[in-house]
């Protein structure tokens, strides 16, 4: 049977990509820029590209935020990616300081210019990086993550990175010239991804396909 995944449409991010990897692993997808379809939603994916107060503010004027949420708290598959994953902080100090949805405590803060010797290194952080498991962290068994290993790489791009206030919210980190940031997040039946599974080719598939399965 077709799993049914719901992507919200709220007018900043890169949907096609998205939509073609879901389709891609077998989900029936779902564009959704209206409260009732996001709360009725079986799996919602929050996707994003760009500025953390502009993906806000599009949320905030198609009045998308407290069904977001509301969907959340019901425990239903959650999935958000890049952009998306930094939303579901508390707050980002990208260009001022602006509020995010709450999901997971914690905020989202530039990613260090330099390394940790000292030496610049570029900003953005683009490219393919390698997936650690934080500590004390043993597996991912359970998780989207199950079947990959540490050192599988993913493909980033952004500028800014999220700090949880706790943790054991970490499911993911890569290694930036010494600097660790976080690479995803989980708490309860939310995950997000800083990095774009439906850029990382096949191991970020498996991801997707993780998701499609959850129940």
């Amino acid at each position: 049977m077709m799993s049914k995944v719901t992507v919200i449409d709220y007018g900043s991010s890169n949907l096609l990509n998205v939509v073609r990897a879901l389709e891609h692993c077998g989900a029936e997808v779902l564009l959704a820029d209206q409260p009732k379809a996001i709360i009725e939603a079986d799996r919602l994916i929050l996707p994003g590209v760009g500025a953390f107060a502009d993906g806000m503010a599009s949320l905030k004027n198609k009045e998308l935020i407290e069904p977001l949420k509301s969907f959340c708290q019901k425990g239903n598959p959650f999935l958000g990616i890049c952009l998306g994953m930094q939303m579901m902080l508390d707050a980002s100090d990208e260009f001022g300081h602006h509020q995010g949805l709450g999901l997971i405590s914690g905020k989202v803060v530039p990613i260090p210019s330099q390394g940790i010797n000292g030496e610049p290194h570029k900003i953005p952080h683009i490219g393919w990086n390698e997936l650690q498991r934080p500590r004390p962290r043993e597996n991912w068994d359970g998780t989207l993550f199950a079947g990959l290993n540490t050192g599988d790489p993913m493909y980033f791009v952004h500028s800014f990175m999220a700090v949880p206030e706790d943790d054991s919210r970490r499911l993911a980190d890569c290694e930036y010239n010494g600097r660790t940031i976080c690479a995803a997040l989980q708490y309860q039946n939310m995950t997000g991804c800083q990095f774009h599974p439906e850029k990382s080719g096949k191991l970020g598939l498996s991801i997707i396909y993780n998701f499609l399965q959850l129940k």
